[in-house]
């Protein structure tokens, strides 16, 4: 009998219905103790394994949950812990643990960034002065569990060493090898620790494989192996990829481990193994379902590619499995009430991914005709979806006429600034917001009751306009210089949009974790985007009505929109993205007949969405600069357009964000104290700039020679008069005391600051 297993590389750690959020915000606000929040995330984590053993999946992983961040996790497991946190060894508790991630008063939180080319973000570990030693076996303990409480022999997850140290910072090159070394045997002391505990399968996360990887890395991974293999010879380890193909194939593929995991979603990785083969001594888990879509999957074509891929393998050495771990897609479509029947039967959110692994499994293990009834429904279901896909003539003649002419703007930035500077009059070193204020408890409450009816829709317009008002009255009152109107009656930065545009459709319940408990809906696009009427104005003209001073109008960009959804694949991907641009440019000129004359088109997803192969950098970027050109293209000389971006490594992108032409740009950069400003030390940058001078994803207030010092050390580099003063992203989920106090501390640094410039300049 043929021994194929199914296998899933993670589970979504939110719950059906975000309980996991809810008890970390629970305890951070003091309302549960930490005692009630390990009860609670207990529960939801055995509710997750059970799920997936019911499911009938074979390997089923085991310590892939987390309270916040799985890298975070890693440094946890080895004390790897910034000095500024006053850790003094041992396991590392809850409340330092949580201060790492978001920052105390005395402490700022360490660096966030994008996990590989996600929405996920991870905590960037420091390992400068770093002491490694193995404080916590996390990956022992979440076996045991899963062993004793469910009787469920997991197979472990563990962040590999190799991956681990590439995403750390606070060592030189020269200090790889070193550190390889320093971490091998305590990975070493993991690994055996698990295999006395009965262990037989653990999974090394290692997806830095499927970046371009130097030789020196290839080597010392070699190494690393070697030693795992030879120190525990009675496990047996998988080297999991995801996300792309691997560089060095050949070389990863012979690796001294008992399995390789391969992402044949995303990539050619099918080409590598048919030009290359496969040792037949190695087991080949194969990633066939999409792990980061949530459309079904075409159940004939995937076995089609899995008999493709059984000729390369012995009979008993294939594994089926997701492309990645599930953490990102929602939890289960079974919640969805309210969607169209049709596009809810093309859907498949984590739960429905792990039914077609099994399918897919069986398919392979006993024949077509064993699972000939389910390859027939979603044969159905995707046809039935495919029928409606909502097609628009008028826009895809559009985008076929489009030419680089379109994508110009009128004038070059040089007159541009004239313009502006002569229409705004702003002082040196303006303040600005990003762009939300505070989603209260009570502003959340009160759209849910509108969404439910409960309220009218006056009603809830009312309330919306009393924020504003408010709003704009206090910006005012701390002497912010360019206002925001809050953008308090919007869900989030891109769902927003997906209810409004045309070839959309959104989720109730389609939560994906983003960064710690911050969760978001991806909206799914499954036709052609097109702009119908305003979708921003009304808001954005009322607040204005308020003030004399400029309020931005506030516009999520091209390619965020389509980077944070679920992307239907009818249409190509740059296609989808200059339909939402065309569609943006529409409203951006709808703005300017209304009085708003400042306008933001955020792209906090364009490093994101840069291709893990180098070789498809060059196309991404393009498209992506040409999508934003051509949603701003319009825009009279005189009206600016900002953007934002957050959480990115920018030197990979330097060229790019000069090349969207934005008059302003806004990026992240004190929680990465201040290194970003290097980029610019390094490339000449004509354009007005704000690099973030305080993080807003930590409830600590800074202080003003905090901030002061953040906006010296950008001037450095940057002249004073292409500086603004901002937070480094939206505020959308701090408390109202805490943003009021850390504007009001930002706005005193800025004057101080600005003071400071004048009088250098009239020396």
């Amino acid at each position: 009998m043929s021994t194929i297993k199914s296998s899933n590389l993670g589970y979504p750690r939110i719950g059906e219905n975000r309980e996991w959020k809810r008890a970390l915000e629970s305890f951070w606000n003091g309302n549960i103790s930490e005692e009630e929040l390990i009860e609670k995330t207990d529960e939801i984590r055995l509710n997750n394994l059970k799920k997936q053993k019911e499911q009938g999946i074979d390997l089923i992983p085991v310590g892939d949950f987390s309270l916040y961040d799985h890298v975070l996790d890693t440094s946890a497991t080895f004390g790897i812990v910034p000095e500024r946190y006053n850790y003094t060894g041992g396991k590392v508790d809850v409340d330092t643990y949580f201060a790492i991630a978001r920052g105390v008063d005395d402490a700022i939180a360490s660096e966030m960034t994008k996990w590989f080319n996600t929405n996920y973000h991870y905590i960037v570990p420091e390992l400068n002065n770093a002491k490694p030693t193995l404080v916590e076996n996390r990956a022992l303990y979440f076996y045991k569990e899963a062993k004793e409480k469910l009787g469920i022999d997991g197979k472990s997850v563990i962040l590999g060493p190799i991956t681990y140290l590439q995403l750390s910072k606070g060592y030189e090159d020269s200090e790889f090898d070193q550190l390889v070394d320093t971490f091998t045997p305590l990975y070493v002391q993991i690994l055996q620790e698990l295999a006395e505990a009965g262990a037989t399968w653990v999974q090394i996360d290692e997806p830095i494989f499927a970046t371009n990887i130097s030789e020196d890395v290839l080597a010392a991974t070699q190494k690393v192996y070697e030693t795992f293999t030879k120190e525990v010879p009675g496990i047996n380890l998988i080297f999991q990829t995801y996300f792309e193909k691997v560089s060095n194939y050949e070389a990863i593929v012979n690796l001294p481990v008992k399995a390789i995991g391969l992402d044949f979603v995303h990539g050619d990785s099918l080409e590598l193994l048919k030009t290359y083969g496969f040792p037949k001594d190695k087991v080949l888990a194969a990633g066939i379902v999409d792990g980061r879509n949530v459309w079904r999957a075409n159940l004939e074509e995937k076995l089609t590619v899995l008999e493709t891929i059984k000729q390369f393998v012995k009979e008993d050495q294939l594994i089926v499995q997701p492309s990645s771990s599930l953490l990102h897609v929602p939890v289960t479509k079974t919640l969805e009430q309210k969607i169209d029947p049709v596009i809810l039967g093309g859907l498949s959110f984590a739960d429905e991914k792990l039914q077609e692994i099994v399918i897919l499994t069986k398919g392979l293990q006993e024949g077509r005709t064993a699972v000939e009834a389910n390859i027939k429904q979603a044969t159905e279901e995707l046809n039935n979806l495919q029928a409606t896909y909502r097609s628009n003539d008028q826009v895809r003649k559009d985008i076929a006429n489009l030419t680089a002419e379109d994508a110009v703007r009128h004038l070059p930035f040089a007159e541009r600034i004239k313009l502006q500077d002569e229409r705004f009059n702003l002082p040196l070193l303006p303040t600005t917001s990003i762009g939300s204020l505070p989603q209260t408890p009570e502003v959340r409450s009160t759209r849910t009751k509108w969404r439910k009816g409960e309220i009218t829709d006056q009603q809830y317009e009312q309330f919306v306009n009393d924020n504003i008002k408010r709003w704009i009255e206090i910006q005012e009152e701390l002497d912010i210089d360019v206002l925001v109107h809050g953008e308090f009656e919007r869900n989030d930065m891109v769902e927003y949009f997906g209810e409004k545009f045309n070839g959309f459709s959104v989720t109730e319940y389609g939560w994906v974790q983003s960064y710690g408990s911050r969760c978001v809906k991806p909206p799914l696009i499954f036709g052609d985007v097109s702009w119908d009427k305003p979708i921003t104005v009304k808001e954005s003209v009322f607040a204005q009505s308020y003030t004399e001073r400029p309020v931005k109008g506030m516009l999520t960009g091209p390619v965020t929109i389509l980077n944070w959804s679920f992307v239907h694949d009818t249409t190509p991907r740059y296609d989808i993205m200059k339909q939402i641009a065309l569609a943006l440019q529409k409203e951006i000129e709808a703005l300017e007949e209304n009085g708003i004359k400042i306008v933001q088109v955020d792209e906090p997803a364009l490093r994101e969405g840069l291709p893990l192969d180098h070789a498809k950098w060059d196309e991404y970027l393009e498209a992506s600069a040409y999508a934003f050109r051509l949603a701003t293209a319009t825009a009279e000389a005189d009206t600016q357009i900002h953007t934002h971006m957050c959480y990115s490594n920018f030197e990979d992108i330097f060229d790019c964000i000069d090349a969207l032409d934005a008059d302003v740009i806004s990026i992240e950069t004190s929680r990465s104290h201040g290194e970003l400003v290097s980029t610019f030390e390094d490339n000449t940058y004509t354009k007005e700039i704000g690099l973030g001078v305080y993080d807003i994803h930590s409830p600590r207030i800074p202080a003003v020679e905090e901030i002061k010092q953040n906006i010296h050390r950008a001037l450095q580099t940057i002249p004073p008069k292409q500086f603004w003063v901002n937070p480094d992203c939206g505020l959308k989920t701090r408390k109202e005391d805490e943003t009021i106090a850390a504007l009001k501390v930002m706005v005193q640094a800025a004057k101080e600051a600005r003071e400071e410039q004048v009088a250098l300049q009239n020396k």
